[in-house]
């Protein structure tokens, strides 16, 4: 219901200005600066009032991601062809699609963005975003952190003009800048001619992407502008890309900044009061702990990528032990209602190792990296805070990562990798699949030859028809993962007990057995995750699960019904069970 601009939302808005702007000496008031942000979002005379810790999602919520292009049919738009292929192949069982960056770019596939505000030519125009958005809730980058050093605003910039004069940030050649940590090894600062004489540009991650100076308020401006523009096109959820890199502070690691966080807070204010269905989740690629606080106090993220899935629960079915995976699971917390984690174990990028930091000794790092490099997999680097190279990802496909375990490659691979995804789709939180681990792609190769960029191992482009064949033929690896997984999807979403935020407790089975219990929200329904994640059969006692006597278990899967808990059941290698009293 729309309601009249609160006063508390007012003046909300401008304690998250005087915060942000603290050490910033501005040439407006927040009272002015926090006017035109309301307009900007048309929430200056009515707005939704959000109702606290409401969950804007259930079971039935899977997403996938996917690049605009990923799937290509000669003579028709790339939008257009994702568009029927969703249709086609996942309408009922996905209902939310990430599209990754379809704006014009320069660099890093998407990442680097020229114009944020226009779809790329190539792959259609916003009628085709519009479309999409009628039939699955849609997902974009709101890359916040930088831009292309061919938009506009930069060549504004070098040219002394407006807008863009003062919209990044320079700093002296031989400024001391070790402190700061980033995810690449290339220079910092990126020397650039302008009208008015050499200066260096802050480049967190490549030359081709320069650094956005939010210390100016008209950056700020800008992107709630861009906000806007998405929401008007049917975007309902906001990726903020890289964000935890946002603010810069000489002296300190320019990492989670306390400004960061409340930037986040006041683009969490803006977006639920404009749209009450629309959410925030952060890209944090980052320590464990630190990618938490991105939840706040279920004032900032709605959502937060679940970064430390990918490599723990990758290491846990080379290694044939879940000892690490169970430790991680026990130690985390909770999400609070209107707050969920964004569980993922494969994307465009690759399997990063700093949310690993902490989690997996140096040496467990180490044997994981050398698994990966024997699987055809690429690492990339960055640079730490003592100026080191370190390996910041592994760069390979889901698919061939899975192909074997520490002791090289075998024929279980396709059973390994449904494994990882029942335990996915099984996880507190929304589970989002990867195209290319859906469509059970392998490493391109070819790709990565002509870009020479690790990251386009996994960033395979699929011709439609020879799609369709491959998911239509009976003996094709690719038919037979996107019907499994599909199976797994459809089952997923009538559990109540897999709400996102349903109850979960690790259960202690052995280093060969993960298992986690999901019970409902209301209570009623009970799930018993079991997956053996070893290549060699397991035995499991019924009696080792809390299963209530008076009720009636089976098995979700499988379909099995259990008429004595006295008995044990048996699971072949990579095998899992969800044991259900519904």
């Amino acid at each position: 219901m729309l309601e009249k601009t609160p006063a508390n939302l007012i003046q909300r808005i401008q304690l998250h200005l005087e915060t942000i702007y603290s050490e910033v000496q501005l040439s407006e008031s927040v009272e002015a600066l926090s006017e035109r942000l309301l307009e900007i979002m048309e929430i200056d005379h009515q707005c939704h009032i959000p109702i606290p810790h409401t969950n804007l999602w259930d079971q039935s919520d899977i997403a996938m991601i996917t690049y605009g292009d990923s799937i290509k049919q000669a003579d028709e738009k790339p939008l257009h062809t994702l568009h029927h292929f969703l249709n086609a192949h996942l309408d009922g069982s996905i209902n939310s699609v990430h599209i990754l960056p379809f704006f014009p770019w320069s660099a890093d596939d998407g990442f680097a963005v020229i114009n944020f505000s226009s779809v790329n030519e190539s792959l259609g125009d916003w009628d085709d975003i519009r479309e999409i958005a009628k039939d699955y809730r849609l997902m974009s980058d709101l890359v916040i952190n930088h831009c292309s050093n061919r938009s506009i605003w930069f060549e504004n910039f070098k040219r002394g003009i407006n807008p863009g004069k003062d919209y990044f940030i320079t700093e002296p050649a031989g400024k001391d800048l070790s402190q700061v940590v980033r995810p690449r090894t290339t220079p910092i600062l990126r020397k650039t001619e302008t009208a008015d004489g050499e200066k260096h540009v802050w480049c967190t991650f490549s030359h081709d992407q320069i650094d956005l100076n939010f210390r100016n308020p008209e950056v700020l401006i800008e992107f709630v502008r861009i906000i806007h523009h998405y929401l008007s096109n049917g975007v309902r959820i906001f990726r903020l890309d890289a964000v935890a890199f946002l603010w810069k502070k000489a002296g300190t690691n320019c990492l989670n900044l306390e400004e960061t966080h409340e930037i986040v807070r006041l683009l969490r204010s803006l977006i639920e009061h404009a749209e009450p269905q629309a959410m925030i989740i952060t890209e944090t690629n980052i320590p464990n702990r630190e990618n938490l606080t991105y939840f706040g106090n279920a004032n900032e993220a709605h959502a937060v990528y679940n970064f430390s899935l990918p490599p723990l629960l990758v290491n846990t079915l080379i290694t044939g032990s879940c000892r690490y995976l169970c430790q991680w699971m026990m130690s985390m917390p909770p999400a609070q209602n209107g707050t969920t984690y964004f569980n993922f174990i494969a994307s465009h990028d690759g399997i990063g190792l700093r949310p690993a930091e902490g989690l997996l000794s140096a040496e467990e790092i180490s044997d994981f990296i050398i698994t990966m490099q024997q699987f055809g997999g690429k690492i990339s680097w960055r640079t730490t805070e003592k100026g080191e190279a370190s390996a910041y990802e592994v760069n390979i496909s889901l698919f061939d990562a899975l192909q074997g375990t520490t002791l090289g490659a075998d024929d279980l691979g396709l059973e390994r990798f449904i494994c990882a995804h029942a335990i996915m789709l099984a996880l507190e939180g929304i589970p989002a699949f990867y195209i290319h681990s859906l469509l059970a792609t392998k490493n391109d190769y070819k790709r990565l030859e002509h870009t020479s960029h690790n990251r386009s191992i996994n960033r395979h482009q699929w011709d439609y028809r020879e799609l369709d064949t491959l998911l239509g033929a009976t003996d094709s690896h690719h038919n037979k993962v996107f019907n499994r997984l599909k199976q797994l999807i459809n089952i997923r979403k009538h559990q109540p007990a897999f709400h996102p935020n349903a109850t979960q407790f690790t259960l202690q089975l052995g280093e060969k057995l993960f298992g986690f219990w999901r019970q409902s929200i209301d209570r009623r329904q009970s799930i018993f995750c079991i997956s053996n994640i070893s290549n060699q059969q397991q035995r499991l006692p019924l009696s080792n699960l809390n299963l209530i006597d008076t009720d009636n278990w089976k098995e979700l899967i499988g379909g099995e019904q259990f008429d004595s808990l006295d008995q044990s059941i048996s699971l072949a290698p990579y095998q899992t069970c969800w044991i259900s009293n519904l």
